[in-house]
């Protein structure tokens, strides 16, 4: 108790003179590293203390998109196109940029559709991205099966229209920017975290299967320090597949993706 007295009186006097000189993103990273250790002092070292602290961490690191204005700003025109094997919070992207300050990281990633795809396949999803696809089979956590459109119709061109249709409709901002016979891409500005920039959803149809390939994912990943994994999208990319697979009433051919608890 004494010890936790003695960092307080000092700790938080010199926190006050230097708080006219932060900014509101700077002083939370500040309180935070503040609070941390305050309750190091008063937990005993076990693994519980640790999964205390780790959880404060989220709280804080959460706490900070309240300030959009900092925290989710636009990049800056320092933006810089990092090489994925230079920055971990790009690997596995890529076509990406990224802007960055002693308390955010921001990557936006614009080249994973599947038209820079040699093999004409929708790309997977990197554990640096939010999103689902089909073809992240090697990352559960971003698998999620494909669908079979024989609960409604046999007929590939009336499966097809169908979800065209639906895709149109799931959301207000949708646009549709490529549309064949068997493949459909639409941009839908990102739900969460707001006021960044594009979801990217495609659809791609195997008559010979009856199946449809899907992929969601957002553009832009946002990392907190010192949190290492993008704040969560709050599963808004799944949740908005499973709005239009609901609309059709169609098969899942597999486990449903059940989504992250991630902040």
């Amino acid at each position: 108790r004494r010890s936790t007295l003695s960092m307080r009186d000092t700790a938080y006097p010199l926190l006050i003179t230097t708080i006219i000189k932060m900014n509101k993103v700077t002083l939370l990273v500040a309180l935070c590293y503040c609070l941390i250790s305050a309750e190091s002092f008063q937990i005993q070292q076990s693994s519980s203390s640790i999964k205390n602290r780790r959880e404060i961490l989220q709280k804080i690191a959460a706490a900070t998109l309240l300030f959009p204005a900092n925290a989710l700003a636009e990049p800056s025109p320092q933006a810089q196109s990092i090489p994925t094997n230079q920055a971990a919070t790009s690997a596995g992207r890529r076509g990406c940029k990224t802007d960055t300050n002693p308390s955010r990281t921001v990557v936006t990633c614009t080249e994973e559709t599947r038209k820079f795809n040699a093999d004409g396949r929708l790309s997977s999803v990197s554990a640096t991205a939010n999103g689902v696809s089909t073809s992240a089979v090697k990352n559960p956590s971003r698998f999620s099966p494909p669908w079979s459109y024989l609960t409604e119709t046999s007929d590939s061109k009336v499966a097809w229209n169908s979800l065209v249709k639906a895709v149109s409709a799931v959301d207000g901002g949708v646009e549709i920017v490529e549309l064949t016979d068997e493949y459909l891409h639409a941009v839908v500005p990102t739900e969460f975290p707001a006021g960044l920039t594009y979801d990217d959803i495609e659809f791609i149809l195997r008559p010979d299967d009856n199946i449809v390939l899907y992929r969601s994912v957002s553009r832009t990943s946002v990392f907190v320090y010192p949190l290492t994994q993008p704040v969560s999208d709050k599963n808004s990319n799944l949740k908005r597949l499973e709005k239009i697979r609901d609309k059709l009433g169609w098969g899942l051919m597999g486990q449903a993706q059940t989504g992250s608890e991630r902040i």
